[in-house]
């Protein structure tokens, strides 16, 4: 926990009748989320969070590297043995796109992304990202929770647990997978683990049921739905008491009570017909190639306007097959990135332009992330240059935009090539120390005793890269 709250005797809310249940809550709240008030002046109020699963190659998109244009198709120089994952090292190959200087700014971005482009004033491109693993699950989890390993707090559940709920009638939590499938490692990517439950993601999908069994299976006549919550209320008050007001107990009562009220505001939150036509157009609707991260993305929009504190957009499913339907550019860069750039560029371009126009990028945090990036140097034999670049997590980019962070920059490098992060390197705990801080929260209070320890999303570790705040 981050500080300490007045007791209160959680018995006496029981007492209020009809309303126990909304006491339960509120005791749950009290205990649980607020001892988690920030304790840094926040820049942020809200994070939206992009991940593109599969790896995206930093030297194609957001790392502009003259040194890989001269020394295309040389070997590359090291006596080292690269980590990477198919084992094959080709040699050094140039970009697939041409790059260019973009706005005021001038910050080099490549003709990947013209869309996100347009947008350059408004990010700090974070051009030396580090991360421990070469393979996808292990690497995910480490985007996602800090550690390699599955069972940990995701970072969403981590700011739901330190932050609580601004909605009553909304999850704190919102995951919006791609349509085409989930990430390595599903949804331990978005695990409480050992947080209280209530702060695991809630999924949003397509359809006219876009949180799964959150309506009956079969109609139900009028009033009916009304009367098992109350029964439900009534045998959860009664429960709760016995069991001297235990947490789990607490949690799933709340979850309940939540589910009735969502069963109002889902509906209405994602049902985009009420936007007009023009933002439709914006966000790509229309089209069939970005009609489902627009839907996303939009729906993204929505969610923060109402109260949720994070949200999480993946870009790329499933890793293996072919087209793989994800960022994992084993057999040709050009082929794999070009198709899905072309399903986000113009929706994530249009989500900026349209937090911007609405006043809301100063306190929400845009950020765009991948697992890792990919190598300079062609996955082929030896003497050959292949269309293709295998994993690297030495160096590779992401970027944020808005809450709190500097406009039209770069922060970190990478070397000549763009294989590894030489200057102001960036390993996650770094950069979920610097999300906690523009959230007003110091990554080094923000705990939970699991287990004996002690437990941090950034583990022991973690620095808060001021550089790039503004």
């Amino acid at each position: 926990m981050l500080t300490s709250t007045p007791h209160i005797d959680r018995r006496q809310l029981l007492d209020f009748g009809s309303h126990g249940l909304a006491a339960i809550a509120l005791a749950q709240l009290l205990g649980e989320n607020a001892d988690g008030a920030p304790q840094l002046p926040a820049r942020a109020r809200r994070a939206i969070q992009i991940c593109l699963v599969g790896g995206l190659s930093h030297v194609d998109s957001f790392d502009y590297k003259p040194g890989l244009d001269r020394n295309h198709g040389k070997t590359l120089k090291t006596d080292e043995a690269p980590d990477i994952f198919f084992g094959k090292v080709g040699l050094l190959r140039r970009s697939d796109w041409t790059f260019r200087q973009r706005g005021e700014s001038g910050l080099w971005i490549s003709d990947m992304f013209p869309r996100i482009a347009e947008n350059a004033d408004e990010l700090t491109l974070l051009r030396s990202m580090v991360t421990d693993s070469a393979n996808h699950t292990p690497a995910l989890f480490m985007l996602n929770s800090g550690f390699g390993a599955n069972g940990f707090p995701s970072t969403g559940s981590w700011l739901s647990y330190a932050l609580g709920n601004e909605s009553e009638s909304l999850p704190t939590f919102v995951v919006l997978p791609d349509a085409r499938g989930g990430p390595n490692g599903g949804a331990s990517n978005w695990s409480s683990g050992f947080l209280p439950a209530q702060h695991q993601a809630v999924i949003f999908r397509g359809g006219k049921q876009p949180v799964r069994d959150l309506f009956p299976a079969k109609p139900q006549g009028p009033g009916s739905d009304r009367a098992v919550q109350e029964f439900l209320s009534t045998l959860g008050r009664h429960e709760l008491s016995q069991r001297n007001n235990d947490s789990l107990l607490a949690a799933r009562i709340r979850s309940y009570e939540l589910a009735a009220r969502m069963q109002t505001s889902v509906p209405e939150v994602s049902d985009l017909s009420s936007e007009p036509q023009h933002i439709h157009e914006l966000y790509g609707l229309n089209d069939k190639r970005t009609a489902d991260c627009g839907r996303r993305c939009l729906l993204g929009r929505r969610l923060l306007e109402r109260g949720v504190r994070f949200v999480q957009i993946y870009s790329g499913g499933p890793i293996a097959g072919s087209p793989r339907a994800s960022w994992d550019a084993h057999e040709s860069v050009r082929s794999n990135h070009g198709l899905e750039a072309s399903r986000i560029d113009q929706p994530v371009g249009a989500l900026l332009a349209d937090l911007r126009q609405r006043g809301m990028l100063d306190d929400t945090l845009v950020l765009f992330t991948t697992e890792f990036g990919r190598t300079p140097f062609a996955q082929s034999a030896a003497n050959s240059v292949g269309p293709g670049r295998d994993h690297n997590r030495y160096g590779f980019s992401g970027w944020m935009a808005g809450g709190g962070v500097k406009r039209g920059r770069s922060h970190g490098a990478t070397d000549e090539i763009g294989w590894k992060a030489v200057e102001q390197p960036m390993p996650w705990h770094d950069f979920h120390a610097t999300l906690l801080y523009l959230l007003g929260i110091d990554h080094t209070r923000l705990t939970y005793y699991h287990n004996g320890i002690q437990r941090r999303l950034t583990n022991v570790k973690g620095e808060v890269h001021t550089g790039l705040l503004n």
